[in-house]
């Protein structure tokens, strides 16, 4: 889990019934951050200051939020709670809490319903523990779906997974990925394990079917969808270090992901560095893209139906 890093805190707000939620992952004081922003439709906040070019070296706190681009405003809330507990940039004047957001596209499941906003994203900061953390359908998976090339018949749930790894010499590598992509998901054998689905055929392999001309999703220029990850380690890694471990937590993306990184998704990875650890910077990347398709993976095997969305385990059972 995220939480195996000492002094990372997660905390969901999940509304099941609307399809919507949120998800904040508060930082120790002092942890360092950078980005990689990929796919055609990202909605994010603040991604601009984690490039290795900008100022600030810190970050405070990531938000992940379902909305589309309206659950931008829950990093409002968890920036205000950040506040009140003394987190972020001593400026002379204030403190700054430096908060990084980002949101999917989950409009498609609520109706547009609810969007999580400045309330929902304290209520996220309130409950975030560095005890084990919810992984399925909540926080920012709670409408998450994936495999959309058939339509929205043939959807499948998505969700928010988690993965970690102890490295020699004592560092910990970990993610939490939110899956909401237009494409499958892969198992590690490279089956898909999640995605469209067709009675009498099972999972279709959508990126293939593609190959092929036979996707017939009847809405192809929407943005409707995105994977978003968080990658941290306790190792000592500087932002443009972080900036790299972002990289390379969307290589790992793309094995657990097919087709991955479309003009249809808003694919962002955040990578967050502690520094109480060491670890070899080529080893920590590699952790960090193995953990990130780990992650993706335990998303859709951990989630639940939500608003008569099957997940794939539903649909085997079949």
């Amino acid at each position: 889990m995220l939480t195996d890093i000492p002094g990372i805190r997660v905390g969901h707000w999940t509304d099941a019934e609307a399809g919507t939620g949120c998800t904040a992952v508060i930082l120790p004081q002092g942890s360092c951050g950078g980005v990689d922003v990929r796919g055609g439709g990202p909605a994010s906040r603040e991604t601009d200051l984690l490039r290795p070019e900008a100022t600030v070296p810190l970050v405070s706190a990531i938000v992940l939020s379902g909305g589309s681009a309206f659950g931008l405003d829950a990093a409002s809330g968890v920036m205000a709670w950040c506040e009140e507990q003394g987190l972020g940039v001593d400026t002379g004047m204030a403190i700054v809490p430096i908060v990084c957001a980002a949101s999917l596209f989950d409009l498609g499941i609520t109706g547009n319903a609810r969007r999580p906003g400045a309330a929902e994203g304290r209520l996220a900061a309130e409950a975030a523990t560095e005890g084990p953390h919810e992984v399925g359908s909540v926080g920012a998976g709670t409408g998450a779906t994936v495999g959309k090339c058939h339509g929205r018949d043939h959807w499948c749930k998505g969700g928010i997974g988690s993965a970690s790894v102890r490295l020699e010499g004592g560092a910990t590598v970990a993610a939490l990925v939110a899956v909401n992509a237009f494409g499958d998901v892969l198992g590690e054998d490279g089956q898909v394990i999640a995605g469209a689905w067709e009675d009498g055929r099972g999972f279709v392999d959508s990126a293939r079917e593609m190959l092929g001309g036979a996707a017939r999703h009847p809405r192809l220029a929407d943005m409707g969808n995105t994977t978003l990850c968080v990658v941290a380690t306790d190792a000592a890694i500087d932002k443009p270090g972080c900036t790299h471990l972002a990289r390379q937590a969307h290589a790992g993306l793309a094995r657990a992901i097919a087709p991955y990184g479309t003009a249809l998704d808003g694919d962002i990875a955040f990578a967050v560095s502690t520094g109480t650890a060491s670890a070899n910077p080529v080893v920590a990347g590699n952790a960090a893209a193995e953990m990130a398709a780990a992650a993706a993976r335990d998303a859709v095997r951990s989630a639940t139906s939500v608003r008569g969305v099957p997940t794939a385990a539903d649909l085997l059972a079949r």
